[in-house]
């Protein structure tokens, strides 16, 4: 029996809509023609409602697909666009990602208007996140410097900077670029030096296990390289316990004369600047998840385990 249509859910935040149309867009020009009929629907999650508390402090990871996954499961939509950052590596059994798609910038970005990097900062000043993983590193470079949080979609966030006692932000460059608001961009951190959470920038397209025919289609759009770089940060995440509230920065880029080798840089932090481990390893882009589960045991060796530990 021909598939007359293919619903896609997603939240119904601005930058979660750019990132599901675009999905739609791919599939559409995949199925082409003959293809069934590609629509949205939105779905609002406990993140988008809980505005007033860091998303450690409320469930942790999860927050904005748990409607999302109720929805799916019971074939109200196909398929879910999430950010993939947002995914936790434990997942239902009845769902799975289907194909790990195009990766945007996955660096964090500086907005600081009259400030070119973290360093040009005066003593003092006031820089709003919603992560503890940016606050940890923020700290760690400048314990001089006040971090406050600050929730909310990207133009909320950007107009807190103006309307609010911040001096600065610290935001994923692949959402600002998303939503064209590039020039609110002050400077881009180095992911190799300040990381990203793990497969920031990325989009997750997430189905039921049986969904035979819709899984085929999707993997057609998945791009290799991305996907090997996406899959061993998930997979260091999922090794670390992905699932608490402890800082982990991870990123991972091919590497190599002829893209043959695969690098990975993880780091668990304390939350405050004051402690954390960081390491980095190379291996055959061929056992990418292999390396990454091997540089997660490094990090707990360091001592990385008795700040997971102390969040259990």
């Amino acid at each position: 029996m021909k598939r007359q249509s293919i619903v896609i859910g997603t939240r119904s935040s601005q930058l979660a809509l750019v990132q599901a149309r675009q999905i739609k867009e791919e599939l559409e020009q995949n199925l082409r023609e003959a293809g069934p009929d590609v629509r949205l629907k939105e779905i609002e999650t406990t993140g988008d409602r809980i505005l007033d508390r860091p998303l450690a402090r409320i469930e942790g990871k999860g927050v904005f697909l748990k409607e999302i996954e109720k929805a799916l499961l019971a074939e109200e939509i196909d398929l879910a666009v999430h950010s993939l950052k947002d995914v936790p590596t434990d997942m239902p059994e009845d769902l799975r990602l289907a194909a790990l798609s195009l990766r945007a910038d996955p660096r964090d970005v500086l907005v600081a208007p009259g400030f070119d990097s973290l360093a040009e900062l005066p003593e003092g000043a006031v820089l709003g996140t919603g992560s503890s993983r940016r606050r940890t590193q923020i700290l760690s470079r400048r314990p001089d410097l006040e971090v406050k949080p600050v929730r909310g979609n990207v133009d909320t966030r950007l107009e807190k900077l103006h309307s609010e006692d911040y001096d600065g932000l610290v935001l994923a460059a692949a959402g600002l670029i998303r939503l064209g608001r590039e020039e609110a961009i002050s400077a881009y951190l180095n992911p190799r030096r300040f990381l990203p959470a793990a497969g920031q920038g990325g989009l997750a397209l997430e189905i039921r296990q049986d969904d035979v025919m819709l899984a085929k289609k999707l993997q057609e759009l998945e791009d290799g390289d991305t996907a090997c770089c996406l899959r061993a940060e998930r997979s260091l995440l999922a090794a670390l316990g992905g699932g608490c509230h402890v800082p982990i920065g991870c990123y991972a880029h091919i590497a190599g004369e002829e893209d043959e080798l695969i690098e990975i840089t993880g780091m668990v932090g304390d939350g405050e600047g004051g402690k954390s481990y960081r390491e980095r390893l190379q291996g055959s882009r061929n056992r990418a998840e292999e390396t990454a589960r091997e540089l997660a045991g490094m990090l707990l060796e360091r001592g990385a385990d008795e700040l997971l530990e102390e969040e259990e």
